[in-house]
């Protein structure tokens, strides 16, 4: 369950988006908003085959890859990293064909946008970054070549995604990284082979699944200095049209890797009058790879503590107790770093918090301990409110 992205009214209906149309390259940014007609709609089973699906899903009005992770270098630093991909569709399929002739090099129905971040743990603070391109001339897009590698990039950022293995790459002003990713188990499908419901209707689902345990090792630069780090990290793919429905203001995403071998998702849809979502519900996996679905009567997150952000003034969670109830588990989770808050007005334009944090608890009665990454959306200001 991934992808903050924008709302914005239509005169047929709210609809979810995150496009943003570039009128002038590198100047004016407006956003785009249109309803779903002529989109695809994710509706039942996605059966996804791969690598074919890693990669890009023309048709679907969204979609995003996302990694985080959990690092340590040689001498004890600890870090958390974040990379993330989204497109956004413009328009349905078969709206080129209307296009003047001939078309100019840069016309096109895909924009990209991108978020990399890490968490300097020992040094209280996290960095972030964005990038905006359309996905013409090279700039930006998604692609699979004849050895079975998915490449998605954004200028110089790029996810490599292969049969053995996965690359990721991001530099700017501040930091960098360049990480080799090695999976330890199979593709997780959320939810009903891959579909994933978030509302009542039907086609208010993503067709979604997890990478949930790839080992990590490579190099990681901040500020100049060049740690060689390793690790566990997660990856999500996930694409859609009509993600949301009216009237959930958000959601807080969970993704942990536990010392037993396990994995766990959870995702909570928050509603405006307090009460979650039905929709709301997780995946665990064994030690084997083999998954349960987890509906929303079958675990519970509590919240035991918040902070607010000096610069948004949003009141986040920042560590929670989660009960899941036929697997016998209790966990605590604690931020390890309160502001790990992400602005990108230059981009998403949404402000949300996509944290590292560490894990205690019991499963059946045996401690276990773990790293992951928590995502909160919809604090700084709820998606359903007028633009």
């Amino acid at each position: 369950m991934k992808a903050p992205f924008l709302q914005q009214k239509s005169h047929k209906r709210k609809t979810l988006i995150f496009g943003i149309l570039l009128l002038s390259l590198g100047t004016v940014l407006q956003l785009f908003a249109a309803d779903d007609s002529g989109y695809f709609s994710v509706t039942g089973p996605c059966n996804l085959e791969f690598p074919k699906d890693h990669g890009s899903h023309s048709g679907y009005r969204t979609e995003w890859w996302y990694y985080t992770g959990n690092v340590d270098s040689e001498n004890g630093n600890r870090f958390g990293f974040q990379l993330t991909f989204f497109r956004s569709q413009l328009s349905p399929a078969g709206a080129s064909r209307h296009w003047p002739k001939p078309a100019s090099q840069w016309r096109t129905q895909h924009i990209y946008l991108a978020h990399a971040a890490i968490s300097d743990l020992a040094g209280g603070r996290h960095l972030h970054a964005e990038e905006s391109s359309r996905g013409a001339l090279g700039l930006a897009g998604v692609a699979l070549n004849e050895t079975r590698i998915t490449t998605v990039h954004l200028k110089n950022w790029y996810a490599k995604i292969g049969p053995e293995n996965q690359h990721l790459k991001a530099a700017t002003d501040r930091f960098a990284f360049d990480l080799e990713l090695i999976p330890t188990k199979k593709p997780i499908l959320h939810g009903e082979a891959g579909y994933s419901r978030k509302g009542r209707a039907s086609e208010s689902a993503s067709c979604y699944y997890s990478f949930t345990r790839l080992k990590t090792r490579g190099s990681l630069t901040l500020n100049g200095k060049t740690f060689a780090v390793e690790g566990l990290s997660w990856m999500d793919h996930e694409f859609s049209t009509a993600p949301l429905e009216p009237g959930i203001v958000g959601w807080d995403w969970f993704s942990l890797i536990l010392s037993d071998r396990t994995e766990l998702m959870v995702y909570v849809l928050r509603q405006k009058d307090g009460t979650i979502n039905p929709a709301s519900s997780g995946t665990f996996v064994d030690p084997d790879g083999n998954s349960r679905h987890l509906t929303k009567e079958e675990f519970r997150v509590l919240v035991l503590d918040s902070w607010k952000s000096p610069n948004s003034e949003a009141l986040y969670p920042v560590r929670w107790r989660l009960s899941v109830f036929p697997l016998s588990m209790e966990l605590s989770i604690v931020s390890n770093l309160a502001d790990q808050e992400l602005q990108t007005t230059e981009s998403t334009g949404v402000t949300y918090w996509e944290g590292s944090v560490s894990i205690t608890g019991t499963a059946n009665d045996h401690r276990i301990e773990g790293q992951g990454y928590v995502e909160l959306t919809g604090y700084a200001k709820a998606f359903d409110a007028p633009m």
